[in-house]
């Protein structure tokens, strides 16, 4: 069955915007992206899990992609809003890169185009529904920010979207370290997945970690976490309750 838009009179005071639809809430969804900045670099953390509204519908989805020579790009929210700021985006770096003019955009000029972007968006009232997390290195600068879907951002040494804002941020804060080594920042994030993981529904145990320095990004391929299910308050989480 096909479900159509109703047609309003030609008369319509509305006009023929009143015909235009809106995405009114996500429906192909990721969960929380968590990256730092570490002493050669930024690392990113995302799981691979797609929720089809309550249901892990998708295991393998990938929501990390370089951007350009100097970015590197991870989102939570709607996948298919995901893929059409890649668009905006591959149409932004081909229009950089038919300048040749030996220069290239850099991860802080990225962030202010997603920025406006979303800030447009969000004023037509047809917002793109992610949270995204943008970080790079260019001329041996680190540069690590985020922006929501209402064009809220900021830069930091570590950010984080989603359930990651409340479960991942407190850990960063206590543990991270400007001269973090990238076996270190790779532990560390990895404990914010496990505990993600054990606290958001909507993750898997099945994720990537991206790095991005000055000689390019690399993604890992999709592992898994070693994870412990008896401690007590898994095995009865009503006990205590009342």
């Amino acid at each position: 069955m096909q479900f159509m838009a109703s047609k309003q009179p030609e008369n319509s005071l509305l006009g023929p915007e009143s015909d235009s639809q809106r995405t009114l809430y996500p429906y192909v969804t990721g969960t929380s992206v968590v990256a730092l900045k570490y002493k050669d670099g930024i690392l990113m953390a995302a799981d691979m899990g797609g929720s089809y509204g309550s249901t892990l519908r998708y295991k393998s989805v990938q929501r990390m992609k370089p951007i350009g020579k100097h970015s590197l790009l991870g989102a939570s929210g709607e996948i298919s809003d995901f893929q059409e700021i890649l668009s905006y985006l591959d149409e932004l770096i081909l229009y950089d890169n038919m300048w040749d003019d030996g220069n290239s955009l850099g991860p802080k000029e990225v962030h202010n185009y997603l920025t406006r972007v979303m800030y447009n968006r969000r004023n037509k009232f047809n917002p793109l529904w992610n949270s995204l997390v943008l970080g790079g290195v260019k001329n041996g600068q680190k540069y690590l920010g985020t922006v929501s879907m209402i064009g809220v951002n900021f830069e930091d040494n570590h950010v984080a979207t989603g359930f990651g804002n409340h479960l991942a941020r407190p850990i960063l804060r206590q543990e991270w370290h400007e001269n973090l080594s990238f076996e270190d920042g790779v532990r560390l994030l990895e404990k914010c997945m496990r505990v993600l993981l054990y606290r958001d529904r909507s993750a898997v145990n099945k994720l990537q970690i991206a790095k991005i320095t000055e000689d390019g990004v690399t993604i890992s391929q999709p592992y898994s976490l070693k994870t412990y299910w008896e401690f007590s308050a898994f095995e009865n989480p009503a006990q205590g309750a009342i």
